[in-house]
């Protein structure tokens, strides 16, 4: 099916079941343990060995020797695979750094062997005795330092006359801003169980994001043909884009299985998920910003520094500057530097979650530096168009009505308006509001419908990782097909069913679902011609045409019948700008004397078109608030500048916030379509709860105690010395 303009109105413009709240339909399987997590597949493949890798201790330099006879010889061990035993395997596009083979060391943590045992505490024990000598080379860890260093790449981009405007400018600002780098902290670590056994075809059991994707990077990794290769994710407890990607944990047991001739499982331990797989990198960023006597802004220049290893991008945080607000001149550039720090990718909104951390402050102090009210000074900034192109205009965006809402139903009227004014006993209390933009991908996405009795079976390779996948394109068919949700089954997460766009960026939900859309479609022609209807109708299980109605379940005698198909989005998108809006409203608290913060409340209103599922767009609304307050207050990875590796490398020492420190959130989605989006007229919503929360706060902490703090995460260190005195 092709997607070459807007939708007119469809059906889903009058849905039982599209767009209506249902409780998740896999939600039962997971709290009870009964949904299939890849470590937990014990009855997919009998005589299953445990693997378990050893890694390098140095962040750069060579291998020079390594002993794995004792541990060959231990109890319980099938086999040993050292990195010395292999060339380096070939490295897909995706990997900065090879995953295996060769004495070369790239980054700490790096795997340099797999020991394959009948259980855990046998492979964990051989694995230490593995003899290790290493050549080190001196790396480039602090971020800070090779940043003063760093001279600028080119713009991105540079329109009108940056330096005309600040020079005539009323008002400006120049900060400088930073944000940590992060761990994704998923849940399930990164697990898998391959059967490689006979040297032919290599079954995977993985927790993966995207199925396509890693299918063809295990391929080109071993070298072997992408058809041999089967591979199965259909739960994934938690990615936020660390499992976009093939990592260690698939291609240690695969070369495992091959060595031990049984099916291997390994899942990478907590350290190794911070240090071995990949992570968000910090930034420092400088943001000048110049408006006229009304505010009105007139110019941007946004530089970026990230970090990344030699060949990688970084965390390029700029993007959003180039289209947010209305100003005629911008310039926005990002540098990738390239240190030795383990490999950096994509985290849950790479780029913006950290680029609005910078910019939504900076908006903040500008309202300030004009005297105006900080919801004002968006709204006058709002705009309806591409500041770099004004002849391409947002297909639907109601940014100032996300504000407007938002300031209504939070009080933002009766807020604190002198930082450092309100108290309430020992806690100083301070109200923060920022922005969020994100863009609304899609990507061509299919899927097949089999139609059995009555009953609707939808398979696609999509994958749920814990968004509401398997909840949103159940509603999506019984919508299309006329029938109820107990009425479809849907299958998910394996390479045997037709490539959909996989879970990531923000596309998942809103390509998946026309992908299966598409699907219907072909389903139901494949009907009309068995009945020789035209233009039937499905509702309610049966087809009907005029007078004329048989029961889906009578339409082909009791025979399957199956129907494939896929979305491909046409380039008329080129022409738009389509994005997805919101305005993030917080409430803190900051103890006079000791600088602790408090989030007490949270408020987010959200544009990002036709909401398919309420129940579940809210939990990722919640959820990505969530992971802001991290990334504001105590998410950040601690390298260790002489070594080379993230020091608090497990959940005990890297804090992540959780719903107990957030007594009071609140989503609220305006009801909008966009029909340059797909045919449902729906965008993703995954990300846009993370956009700037981490600004909303920590200009509520401005609000609150009149200390402005500009680097991430604002621990109260950065706090305690300068707040107000007090009685």
């Amino acid at each position: 099916m092709d997607f070459n303009q807007s939708t007119d109105d469809n059906l889903f413009d009058r849905a039982r079941i599209v767009g209506k709240p249902h409780a998740r339909i896999d939600g039962a399987l997971k709290v009870t343990g009964q949904a299939p997590y890849a470590y937990e597949r014990h009855d997919v493949a009998a005589h299953q060995l445990v693997g378990y890798p050893l890694c390098a201790t140095i962040a750069k330099g060579r291998i020079t020797h390594m002993d794995a006879t004792a541990a060959r010889a231990a109890p319980g061990v099938a086999a040993v695979v050292t990195t010395l035993d292999i060339e380096p395997l070939a490295q897909a596009k995706s990997n900065v750094a090879r995953l295996f083979g060769g004495d070369t060391v790239a980054h700490y943590h790096q795997a340099i062997a797999v020991v394959v045992a009948d259980t855990l505490e046998q492979a964990r024990s051989a694995a230490a005795l593995i003899e290790v000598r290493y050549q080190e080379e001196q790396g480039v860890f602090d971020l800070d330092a090779a940043w003063e260093q760093q001279t600028p790449d080119e713009p991105l981009s540079d329109v009108g006359d940056v330096d005309a405007a600040f020079k005539n400018a009323a008002v400006t600002l120049d900060e400088v801003y930073r944000t940590a780098s992060q761990s994704h902290a998923m849940m399930e670590p990164h697990a898998s169980i391959v059967d490689w056994s006979d040297g032919g075809k290599m079954t995977v059991w993985t927790s993966n994001q995207m199925i396509a994707w890693t299918r063809k990077a295990l391929a080109k990794t071993f070298a072997i043909d992408s058809d041999a290769i089967r591979l199965e994710s259909p739960y994934v407890g938690g990615g936020f884009g660390g499992k976009l990607w093939l990592r260690a944990d698939t291609v240690l047991a695969a070369l495992g299985s091959r060595a031990s001739g049984r099916p291997v499982k390994l899942a990478l331990p907590r350290p190794l998920v911070f240090n071995n797989a990949t992570h968000r990198s910090g930034t420092v960023q400088r943001l000048r910003i110049a408006a006229d006597a009304e505010g009105r802004i007139t110019a941007f220049d946004h530089s970026a520094f990230s970090h990344t290893l030699p060949g990688g991008s970084g965390e390029n945080p700029v993007n959003q500057t180039r289209a947010f607000y209305a100003g005629a001149s911008r310039r926005v550039a990002h540098t990738a530097i390239e240190m030795d720090l383990p490999e950096s990718a994509d985290m849950r909104a790479p780029g913006e979650a950290s680029g609005l951390a910078a910019l939504e402050i900076a908006m903040d102090e500008m309202a300030e530096k004009l005297g105006m009210d900080p919801v004002e000074f968006r709204i006058l900034n709002d705009t309806q168009v591409d500041p770099e192109d004004p002849t391409k205009p947002f297909s639907d965006r109601h940014y100032v009505e996300c504000l407007q809402k938002g300031a209504a139903d939070f009080g933002w009227e009766a807020r604190n308006r002198t930082p450092g004014s309100q108290r309430e006993g020992q806690w100083l209390i301070g109200h923060g509001v920022a922005g969020a933009y994100r863009g609304a991908p899609t990507m061509d996405s299919g899927a097949r419908v089999r139609l059995q009795a009555g009953r609707l079976v939808v398979e696609t390779d999509m994958t749920d990782i814990g968004t509401g996948s398997y909840t949103i394109i159940a509603q999506t068919a019984a919508e299309a097909m006329g029938l109820t949700l107990e009425d479809v089954e849907v299958r998910l997460g394996n390479s045997d069913y037709p490539v959909s766009s996989g879970s990531g960026g923000q596309f998942g939900a809103a390509s998946a679902t026309a992908g299966v859309y598409a699907a219907c479609l072909k389903l139901q022609e494949e009907i009309a011609q068995r009945l020789g209807m035209k233009s039937p109708r499905f509702e309610q299980g049966r087809v009907i045409a005029g007078t004329t109605e048989v029961a889906l379940a009578e339409v082909a005698d009791g025979e399957e019948l199956v129907a494939e198909d896929t979305i491909h989005f046409g380039d008329f998108k080129d022409t738009l700008q389509i994005g997805t809006f919101a305005a993030h409203f917080v409430e803190v608290a900051v103890h006079a004397h000791t600088g602790e913060i408090r989030v007490r409340r949270m408020l987010a209103v959200c544009d990002a078109g036709r909401i398919l599922n309420p129940v579940t767009a809210r939990s990722q609304g919640i959820g990505g608030m969530t992971m802001g307050v991290g990334s504001a207050l105590m998410e950040g990875l601690t390298p260790d500048v002489e070594r080379g590796f993230f020091v608090n490398h497990d959940l005990a020492s890297y804090e992540v916030a959780v719903h107990a420190d957030i007594p009071e959130q609140e989503v609220i989605f305006l009801d909008t379509t966009d029909a340059a989006s797909t045919p449902l007229k729906a965008k993703g919503v995954g990300e846009l709860g993370i956009c700037g929360v981490a600004a909303a706060v920590a200009n509520a902490i401005y609000n609150a105690t009149g200390i402005r703090v500009r680097d991430y995460p604002m621990t109260l260190d950065r706090l305690i010395d300068q707040l107000p005195k007090v009685s």
